[in-house]
């Protein structure tokens, strides 16, 4: 791999820029990395850890996979790519799928089910390892593809915040690729050859409505090209009085 190669260090730019915008890491934090074997969490590690090392703050990072136990998904893979890049990996195996196939009611979303048990896992992994915050690598994609599908079939105004505290109370959720485009992991992920892993999952890829944001979005870019910019930038100028909220315009 080469660090100073140029698209890295325009990632690690965007991401350092949204951790300072944001906090998200702070002096003395335990930050637990979900490593999935996709590349975005290969590349949230990397970027994490160049960032840590140069930091003039000291934080840790833990990886950490979890393997959902569906058939052929290769967490062997996953552990030995990082024994060699220097990371100390946590392995977590899980009989998600089993409980996915056996609990989920009909007719309910397989992906939003597979998430609660894969959060509430990371959650518990969180405690076990002491760590304070937990790192996604959800980016600038995932975000405005949200706030879109959100807008369309929720009739909601809401995306994927950069910070939040969990459920829990406990952990602290972070997204420090949130202003990075998915091209770029894209890009840097064929530049250095990461050697990928499928989720296995049997209905990966299947999600019609976030495939068709994909769609809308790279139409658009055709004739608006900082289209998926303007959406992430849409989401740090919100100003509530022009919105239609009842809440706000009761609010003392």
């Amino acid at each position: 791999m080469v660090e100073a190669s140029k698209i890295f260090q325009q990632i690690k730019r965007k991401t350092g820029e949204a951790i300072a915008d944001f906090d998200l890491i702070e002096h003395g934090d335990r930050v637990l990395v979900a490593v999935s074997g996709g590349k975005d969490s290969y590349t949230l590690l990397h970027v994490l850890e160049e960032l840590r090392r140069r930091a003039p703050i000291r934080f840790e990072l833990i990886p950490v996979n979890v393997d959902p136990g569906f058939p052929g998904y290769r967490s062997d893979r996953i552990q030995d790519y990082l024994a060699r890049q220097g990371f100390n990996c946590h392995l977590k195996t899980t009989g998600n799928e089993r409980i996915i196939e056996e609990k989920r009611r009909p007719g309910t979303s397989y992906c939003a089910f597979c998430s609660r048990l894969r959060r509430g896992c990371l959650y518990t992994l969180a405690d076990r390892l002491q760590c304070n915050k937990l790192a996604l690598g959800h980016h600038l994609d995932d975000a405005v593809e949200t706030l879109l599908l959100n807008q369309f079939f929720s009739g909601r105004l809401a995306a994927m915040s950069a910070k939040m505290l969990a459920d829990n109370g406990r952990h602290t959720v972070i997204r420090p690729l949130i202003y990075v485009a998915e091209q770029d992991i894209r890009q840097l992920s064929a530049e250095w050859q990461l050697p990928l892993v499928d989720c296995s999952c049997p209905v990966a890829g299947t999600d019609r409505n976030r495939q068709r944001m994909k769609q809308l979005l790279n139409q658009l870019e055709q004739e608006i090209p900082s289209i998926r910019r303007s959406l992430i930038s849409a989401l740090k100028q919100v100003e509530p009085r022009h919105l239609l909220d009842p809440r706000i315009s009761k609010a003392p």
